[in-house]
Formats: C-alpha cells, structure tokens, sequence
C-alpha cells in the first residue's frame, strides 16, 4: 500500500510538473519545480536495486540542483526531457539482441503464455513505434525548450503530449483488434483494454525493474 501511495504521489507531481514551472516562471520561483523533482530522484536512488541504477539517477540530481542553482530557465524545461529520453531508453533496450523479449511482448505474455511467432513480431514492430514515438518528443520538447515561450511549452508537455499518447493506445488498440481477428485467434482469447490495463497495473513496476536491471 505504501508502494502504491508513493508512486501516485510521484506520478501526480511529474503530471503537474509543466503547470509548476508555468507558474514559476510566473512568479519568479522557476528553481522550485526541478528541486521537487530531484528530491523525488534522490530518493529512488538511494532505493535503487543497482549500482548502475544508484549512478544513474545520483547524476540526474546533481544535474537538476545545479541548474536550479544557475541555469534555472533552461533546466525547469529539461525534466520532460529526460523523462521521455529515459522512456525511450527502457523501450528501445529491449530490442537489443541480448535484452530481449521486447518490452511490449514482456506484457503480452502476461495475456499470451504461449506466444504465436506473428503476435511476438507485431510487439517487436509495436516497441519500435513507440520508441520512434518519445524520439519524436524529445525533439518537439527541444525545440520548444529554446524557441518557444513557456506557455507553448507547458501545453506540449502537460497536455499534448498525453492527448498524443492516448490517441496513439486507442488507434493501436483498434488495429490490434483486426489483427487477431485476421490471425484467426479466437474472439475470447482477444484481451480487452480493462484487461490490459489491469495486466499492466499488478505486473508493471515488475516488468520494469527487471529491464531496469538487465
């Protein structure tokens, strides 16, 4: 329960993070929003499982408190950025030749034990897409980062780019839908989104930690 507590209060703060440094820009405190933030990395990388996780997320820190501290204009814009690079990173290290399953197909499986070969190459394509998908945000948050106002910056980053991502799930999800149909795989057997999402929820921060730590 505590788990769960943490990781709503987290996500809820990553949610707000383009309206804080709206507002800090605002009224002048644009060093408060990337402190939160590196508080939030501090803390799993004390609770980090590795030494190169610990590394990983110590660097992040020390990043985000310096430029709070003398680059703060620049550096409240960069956490939409790592967070999308960092999410690129955990799709596209899955389809290494060594990292595998690709990450898409590691959830599948919770839905598929025995995985048809034309279901494990759809996720493979599927990971490759949204890997493409954050390249593609990290170069919009970029741009938008040194060539345009704030207010632009903070609609892509809080509000587009999860509009993006939900269009993104739900076109994927209809063309899933005729996929399996066309492979012949029964009706029954198609998981429906209550039950992905469900899936995803119970088996996510596991999935995760374990490419986190391959």
């Amino acid at each position: 329960m505590r788990t769960i507590l943490r990781s709503i209060i987290g996500s809820t703060i990553f949610l707000l993070y383009p309206y804080l440094v709206y507002r800090g820009v605002q009224e002048g405190v644009v060093w408060f929003a990337p402190a939160v933030i590196a508080s939030i990395y501090f803390y799993q990388a004390v609770k980090a499982r590795t030494k190169r996780v610990r590394i990983q997320k110590t660097g992040i820190v020390i990043t985000l408190f310096l430029g709070a501290i003398f680059f703060q204009d620049v550096m409240a814009k960069l956490i939409p950025i790592i967070i999308q690079l960092s999410l690129m990173l955990f799709f596209g290290k899955t389809l290494l030749r060594d990292k595998g399953p690709s990450l898409v197909e590691r959830f599948a499986q919770l839905e598929f034990p025995v995985m048809p070969p034309v279901l494990s190459r759809y996720c493979r394509h599927l990971t490759i897409m949204w890997t493409g998908f954050f390249a593609f945000n990290i170069v919009t948050c970029i741009f938008l980062a040194l060539f345009a106002s704030v207010e632009w910056w903070a609609i892509f980053t809080g509000v587009l780019i999860f509009m993006l991502t939900a269009m993104l799930m739900i076109a994927e999800y209809i063309w899933r839908f005729f996929l399996f149909r066309r492979i012949e795989l029964p009706r029954e057997q198609i998981p429906g989104i209550k039950e992905s999402a469900k899936a995803m929820l119970v088996n996510g921060r596991k999935i995760w930690l374990d490419v986190q730590a391959s």
